[in-house]
């Protein structure tokens, strides 16, 4: 089976899960620009800049270092996924936590935190030049290139169903913190990956509530990166409202496609 459709099939059960426990569509807290800043930069990161990103890294690593095509295609499988695991999700990590660093860089990321609300909508929703730039994408075009294709792809079916899970409506890992068998396995799980309630404290709206946290809980598929560098806020818990505070309003062109569109009236959300 081909990996992008075991990708698609993992999106379309939570998606499913989603609607039959809460509203897929139609959230209370929607506004009419958030379908289209979804729909917009989910198609342009999977039919654009992902394919851009990998064909490029591959015709730059063939014009610079044509005689390393290949090279590590049998290589220890171990291996592979530790090169996976620091050049592609570590590097995302700080790419993220830049991100939220640097005022021009979250103008890139805020469409993704400018839902108020959960879902798996959001996962992909992100600015067209966020993606366009991140650095993950591009040394993970390099490590295929030398030859992890097989493994990328089997990597990247685990990293992106559980990105999918951490945004989800549905909170999978609530049930699992309540049974007295699974609450010590957890402290371990949580630690380990991103989960419902660690990735929704990252979204939260009021830092206030005890629970939101605007600079930590970056991490995508590994939440251990935060653990390791000091970013980690766990409290099993999930905020009762989700978005941008006192952020300027941005109108879907601008979300999408900043710098080049530029909301010219705006009122404080």
């Amino acid at each position: 089976m081909n990996y992008q459709l075991i990708i698609l099939t993992v999106f379309f059960l939570f998606a499913l899960k989603e609607a039959r426990s809460g509203q897929l569509f139609k959230k209370r807290s929607e506004v009419k620009d958030d379908g289209i800043v979804e729909f917009l930069s989910t198609l342009l990161l999977f039919t654009v800049s992902q394919p851009f990103i990998l064909f490029s890294a591959a015709v730059v690593m063939s014009i610079l270092a044509p005689q390393y095509e290949g090279v590590l295609a049998h290589s220890s499988i171990w291996l592979q996924i530790a090169l996976l695991l620091v050049l592609d999700d570590m590097l995302q990590y700080w790419w993220h936590r830049a991100c939220h660093s640097y005022r021009w860089l979250y103008k890139l990321h805020r469409a993704h935190h400018n839902a108020k609300y959960m879902s798996v909508r959001i996962v992909y929703r992100n600015n067209f030049f966020y993606y366009l730039m991140m650095p993950s994408l591009w040394m993970s075009g390099v490590l295929i290139y030398l030859g992890l294709g097989w493994t990328y792809a089997a990597y990247l079916v685990v990293k992106l169903t559980i990105i999918t899970g951490a945004h989800s409506e549905w909170k999978w890992d609530r049930p699992l913190y309540k049974n007295r068998h699974t609450r010590s396995i957890m402290w371990f799980v949580e630690r380990i990956i991103s989960t419902p309630s660690t990735h929704s404290a990252h979204h939260g709206y009021e830092p206030e509530d005890g629970v939101t946290t605007y600079k930590g809980n970056y991490g995508n598929l590994l939440f251990f990166w935060d653990v390791l560098f000091g970013t980690a806020k766990i409290t099993r818990c999930y905020p009762q409202h989700y978005g941008v505070k006192g952020m300027l309003k941005s109108e879907w062109p601008e979300q999408v496609f900043w710098p080049i569109m530029k909301t010219k009236r705006k009122s404080r959300l």
